[in-house]
């Protein structure tokens, strides 16, 4: 008895481009299939405002091959196909990328007085809508993300043969680097300064107090600025907090604490930070951020006031956290969701009833991403510069931590340059160490009322990070060894940190001992070329107990 051929099933359901070869083997839409019985795809709910996208507006436009296919690609992936891609996402290639193509191809079919057919999606025409999207006068980075919008769909075209694709070579259909140096383009967000941060701090406070009220009523915008209250406390991101459900509040194996669970969409995964109780006196070692309770029972407010609404939300929105009854004239009474667009309602309330301003004087710019790297940052000061501590409180690798979140120190050089001259001086001079008292970095002049000291009765100055820019600061040939031990120190931050960062910041501080300081005090013959080895020798195997160790080692957070 032969073998039973077994028949492969297909989904009627998911849509396909109805195509044929021609005698070349290029594709060709069948004419009966353009234009589709409904030109319009419906998104479901999703973290952006967009929910369709019509296509109808490029049918007839000389360009009907190219939209069709598009149109069905769009539909597949909604359908799951050629990869999972979120709503969120097919929606931002619609709105953010075909859109601009498909206007660019119109351009194109005029030109050439014929239409356009997939055939002609080769390099000569990328490279054409590469000219275009630099002639709309957009900035790099606007150029790039309308390009990374469209570049999925026609990848999703290539891979199922409907358009001819080359990979690599001259004539490669999409460009290896089309936008060069981009990284160094992008400005991003920066972080809040300190006291930007503590007057929102302060306003969010008071703008949070009535929803401790019995007679509360939760609106958008209050539950926008709880949202804010969490993300700037825990440096979550925007999708992750907004649909923030009811099992979000995990128990913690210490006690009187619990962990905030949210889903990442991108990454597939958690991310989770530590709500802990009040304690100025004990000191926890966690391996993810912590935060103070009030956040934990802001959380639980919410869930409490917005109980009632879940059995009227909408089937997506069951188990959400963030839901409030419409005021809207076209849905008003329905149970919805807060959205990006509740958000900036609520910063724009905030920033106005409390006078928000930022250091030029202008109304203070509020949004996650600066509220992300506001947190980040400050991690990173509370831990002494501490890249890996930094990276987890994120829950990103210490790459995209150092790259994109923290904000270089834009006075780092200058205050290095400084201390330079400032020793260079004191060598030249020979007046290092008359009236110098000893301290674990070198000699101070002043250690109670110096530049940097705390200046109260009986407290010395132990701000020993700030020695190398304090003018009250000098190193003697003693000093050598403590000196060699924060060089070695600094050129071993090179496996903590990025490289290029390490270069840019903090690479000069060698040579600036090397040439500046040694050198110059072995020409002038204040230092022994002997001396100098044997304390390079001791720190090298040895260093001082001051910069073997990191000063700070546990990672603390107030609210």
């Amino acid at each position: 008895m032969g073998k039973r051929k077994v028949f492969a099933k297909t989904d009627i359901s998911i849509p396909q481009v109805e195509h044929c070869l021609d005698t070349e083997g290029n594709v060709v839409i069948l004419p009966e299939a353009i234009p589709p019985a409904n030109t319009t795809v419906l998104f479901e709910r999703n973290a952006s405002r967009s929910r369709s996208f019509d296509f109808s507006r490029w049918y007839g436009a000389g360009i009907d091959a190219i939209t069709y296919a598009c149109q069905r690609q769009i539909e597949r992936f909604l359908a799951g196909q050629e990869g999972a891609c979120t709503n969120t996402t097919v929606a931002s290639y619609c709105k953010g990328g075909l859109r601009h193509f498909l206007e660019y191809c119109t351009l194109r079919a005029m030109a050439f007085g014929r239409d356009l057919v997939l055939a002609d999606v080769d390099r000569d025409l990328i490279d054409g809508y590469l000219g275009y999207l630099a002639d709309t006068g957009w900035t790099t980075v606007s150029q790039k993300t309308v390009y990374v919008g469209t570049k999925p769909v026609l990848k999703a075209l290539g891979q199922r043969g409907l358009i001819a694709v080359v990979e690599s070579g001259d004539a490669a259909t999409f460009p290896t680097n089309p936008f060069p140096n981009i990284n160094r383009k992008a400005k991003g967000e920066t972080a809040l300064s300190k006291q930007e941060r503590k007057a929102l701090s302060v306003a969010l406070r008071k703008a949070l107090q009535p929803i401790w009220n019995d007679d509360v009523t939760v609106t958008g915008t209050l539950l926008g600025l709880a949202v804010l209250a969490v993300a700037l406390h825990t440096g979550r991101n925007t999708t992750p907090l907004l649909e923030m459900d009811r099992s979000c509040l995990h128990p913690h194996p210490k006690d009187d604490t619990v962990f905030l669970v949210l889903w990442k969409r991108r990454g597939y995964n958690t991310s989770k930070v530590a709500l802990r109780p009040d304690s100025d006196s004990v000191r926890l070692l966690e391996s993810t951020p912590s935060v103070r309770t009030n956040i934990e029972r802001l959380i639980r407010r919410v869930m409490h006031l917005t109980e009632p609404l879940q059995e009227e939300a909408p089937n997506d929105l069951k188990g959400r956290v963030w839901l409030f009854r419409s005021r809207a004239h076209k849905n008003i009474g329905q149970v919805t969701e807060v959205t990006a667009a509740t958000l900036l309602e609520a910063i724009s309330f905030l920033v106005a009833e409390h006078g928000l301003i930022d250091i030029d004087g202008k109304p203070l710019r509020i949004n996650v991403s600066r509220l992300r790297k506001t947190f980040a940052n400050r991690i990173f000061d509370l831990t002494n510069g501490d890249l890996a501590s930094t990276a987890a409180a994120l829950g990103n690798s210490v790459l995209v931590a150092e790259r994109h979140y923290l904000k270089p120190d834009e006075n780092a050089r200058r205050n290095w340059k400084d201390m330079g001259e400032a020793l260079a001086h004191e060598l030249l001079t020979r007046s290092i160490g008359a009236t110098y008292k000893e301290t674990p970095m070198g000699r101070c002049a002043d250690p109670i009322n110096g530049q940097y000291a705390p200046k109260r009765e009986g407290a010395t100055c132990m701000n020993f990070m700030s020695c190398l820019r304090c003018k009250h600061y000098a190193v003697t040939p003693e000093d050598l060894f403590k000196l060699f031990s924060f060089y070695f120190r600094i050129l071993a931050e090179r496996s903590r940190m990025d490289k290029r960062r390490w270069a840019r910041e903090y690479g000069h501080i060698p040579r600036l001992i090397d040439h500046y300081i040694v050198k110059e005090g072995l020409q002038r013959g204040i230092f022994k070329a002997s001396a100098v080895e044997a304390a390079r020798l001791r720190a090298r195997t040895s260093p001082h107990p001051f910069w073997s160790v990191d000063l700070i080692d546990s990672l603390e957070l107030s609210a």
